[in-house]
């Protein structure tokens, strides 16, 4: 007698990736590295763009807020420097040995039935930095960072082409350096703000492209980030959704993780039905960045 069972199609996995942000998602914010970051960040600040030491603080927290990275920001108001230097400044001197071993998360992602890809605002060395520290090297099968989005270092300044429309072009002094007082002023009183070349997340520009380069269908990919900011633009590109470092489930997110250690909890149809598979390659035609030991 025929088996009824034999017509029966195997239901269609819900997910067929899983794209994890870097820093504050795959190890918590209350390792410090994320504190020595800004600290950095605003020593550059100082340092290589002669902003005045009373009003950094608030213009990096006010950036980073509005462009997804104090980087990002600091190019849409006019500042012009190397990507390469910024990044050798603010992450060249790092202490990763704040960063241990987490055999925990690799056994959890190696057990993962489903391709997963790194996707940072960081360049390519922290994340490899980042993941060695982690031992989570091997786990994923590339990384789209800031030199996939960005894969010129550009030092133009942002002209007025690059400002959108009704925005600002950003404030000079005569002797051609931006006003970071001004802008200040400016970012706080109008909301329009002045446009960025940078591709980084929040903007859907930087997901688009991510789509496109790592053959990712929104549709069926879970994507984890601790900036809420970032998940509310990935689901309205139709991620879904996964905030880690909080437990409060809010609008844009389907899921809420204290930790990214409790995806097991809080996610337990990824490993239902599915046979562990550690090899899970990339099969499209454009390459992405892929982790390199550090």
């Amino acid at each position: 007698m025929e088996n009824k069972d034999q017509h029966k199609q195997t239901p269609e996995p819900k997910y067929d990736c899983l794209l994890f942000d870097l820093d504050d998602t795959l190890y918590p914010f209350s390792s410090g590295l994320s504190l020595e970051i800004c600290k950095n960040i605003q020593e550059y600040m100082l340092q290589r763009l002669g902003m005045e030491k009373d009003k950094v603080p608030e213009l990096c927290l006010s950036l980073y807020k509005d462009y997804g990275t104090t980087l990002a920001g600091l190019r849409a108001i006019g500042y012009n420097f190397e990507y390469d230097d910024f990044h050798s400044f603010v992450h060249g001197r790092l202490s990763y040995d704040i960063l241990k071993p987490d055999p925990v998360l690799r056994g959890l992602l190696l057990s993962l039935p489903f391709r997963k890809v790194i996707f940072t605002n960081a360049d390519k060395a922290h994340a490899a930095k980042v993941l060695s520290r982690l031992g989570l090297e091997d786990c994923f099968e590339g990384i789209i960072c800031f030199e996939t989005l960005n894969p010129t270092n550009n030092d133009i300044p942002a002209n007025k082409d690059e400002i959108e429309s009704g925005g600002r072009p950003s404030t000079t002094l005569s002797a051609g350096i931006p006003d970071a007082n001004e802008d200040l002023h400016h970012l706080n009183a109008n909301r329009v703000l002045p446009r960025t070349p940078v591709v980084c997340k929040p903007f859907e520009d930087a997901y688009e492209k991510v789509f496109k380069i790592a053959n990712i269908n929104p549709h069926k990919t879970l994507f984890f980030d601790d900036n809420i900011n970032n998940l509310r633009t990935a689901k309205r590109k139709g991620l879904n959704t996964v905030l880690v470092g909080s437990s409060n489930r809010i609008a844009s997110v389907d899921y809420a993780l204290e930790s990214i250690h409790n995806i097991r909890e809080a996610l337990p149809e990824l490993w239902e039905g599915k046979e562990k598979s550690e090899n899970v390659r990339y099969s499209g035609e454009v390459a992405i960045e892929t982790p390199v030991q550090a």
